[in-house]
């Protein structure tokens, strides 16, 4: 451990966000999730499922 990370406050991981009240969120999977996020990732996967069953791969 260096002299500069030893006496830095302990803070949240970089990746959570901080909203008001002290509540730390990810924006992960139902904090504000909408349509225009499910439609390209249910296309991703009937397209991975297409090119899986016609590879021969199932």
């Amino acid at each position: 451990m260096t002299a500069t990370s030893a006496s830095a406050p302990p803070t949240a991981r970089s990746a959570d966000r901080v909203r008001p009240g002290g509540a730390v969120g990810t924006d992960g999977p139902g904090e504000g999730s909408t349509w225009l996020e499910h439609v390209p990732g249910w296309t991703l996967v009937v397209v991975v499922a297409m090119f899986v069953t016609q590879v021969g791969w199932m």
